[in-house]
């Protein structure tokens, strides 16, 4: 077992979600139309999967775990990764605000959540591509003995959680539904 196994399986799930989400873009930007039926359930699915559930376990579990092995919160991978997530709730959010809008033809609200989507699909990627090449590695050789165990437990907890377990399992629906969708 290492520190990010699971991490990485759940990168998998959102990175397939990601390839849907890109298709969904690419129709939104060609016939200039943003629906709340295409929409909504990927905006769930990134807020309940990707970011209560996964980002939740990197920041109340990994994260401080990672901290105390050593490695610093205030500047560095963990900074980096937690400015990141920031960044993907602004975009997120953005593209809730605007979704009514959109889908009643408000053209500078198609425009808002294209532009907020594009932003959060790369944002996303290419965090998602550090986190798998650098932070993980980090993790996986940091965190080792106790510490890997603690951190194993800290996870089982979490993932027992009622509010975690529904929501991951609805999660985990909408991606086979979306992905099942995409070409």
């Amino acid at each position: 077992m290492d520190a990010t196994h699971t991490l990485r399986e759940e990168h998998q799930v959102i990175l397939r979600v990601l390839d849907a989400f890109e298709a969904a873009l690419g129709q939104a930007l060609d016939a200039r139309r943003v629906t709340t039926a295409v929409f909504a359930p990927f905006l769930e699915f990134f807020r309940g999967f990707a970011d209560r559930c996964h980002h939740g376990k990197e920041e109340d579990r990994l994260f401080p775990c990672l901290n105390r092995c050593g490695m610093p919160c205030d500047h560095g991978p963990i900074f980096v990764m937690l400015e990141e997530h920031r960044q993907g709730r602004a975009h997120v959010r953005a593209m809730l605000e605007q979704l009514a809008s959109a889908d009643a033809g408000d053209a500078a609200a198609v425009e808002s959540v294209l532009r907020h989507g594009f932003g959060f699909l790369d944002l996303l990627r290419n965090h998602i591509q550090k986190e798998d090449g650098v932070l993980f590695n980090l993790a996986d050789q940091l965190v080792q003995g106790e510490q890997l165990a603690s951190l194993a437990a800290d996870y089982r907890q979490v993932e027992q959680q009622p509010e975690f377990v529904e929501t991951y399992a609805r999660c985990r629906a909408i991606a086979d539904e979306l992905t099942k969708r995409s070409p």
